[in-house]
């Protein structure tokens, strides 16, 4: 499974982004995918998941009402909308995929990652 993510770049505060999750694989929509974020010095944290087959959603609570994670099976792709963007989401949005359930938070449970796109925020 090979995972691309797009659609980072630089925004002024208050602005909106929407990050993509392009996925290689036949059987998308069995999986499970995520996002976390890696601002620098900092650790990975979980921003968002959403399930594979019933499209049950989650948010870290710093993003919740400004992120809406979305899928589109047909397309392999998984979206990030990303609203009120604020300078402390400032960071490197990884996507991340598995198949097995499991805590959606935890970057452990995902065996696919692909490779960033980064996302700044700066006026």
């Amino acid at each position: 499974v090979q995972l691309q993510a797009s659609g980072g770049g630089l925004v002024q505060p208050g602005g909106s982004l929407r990050l993509s999750c392009a996925a290689s694989v036949r059987t998308f929509s069995s999986y499970y995918i995520g996002w976390f974020r890696q601002a620098p010095g900092w650790e990975r944290d979980f921003v968002s998941s959403i399930s594979c087959c019933s499209g049950t959603t989650y948010y870290a609570d710093s993003v919740k009402g400004r992120f809406t994670i979305s899928r589109n099976n047909a397309k392999n792709t998984v979206y990030l909308q990303i609203d009120s963007l604020k300078p402390e989401d400032t960071a490197v949005y990884y996507c991340a995929a598995k198949v097995k359930p499991g805590p959606p938070a935890s970057s452990h449970g995902y065996d696919y990652w692909g490779q960033g796109t980064l996302v700044t925020v700066s006026s």
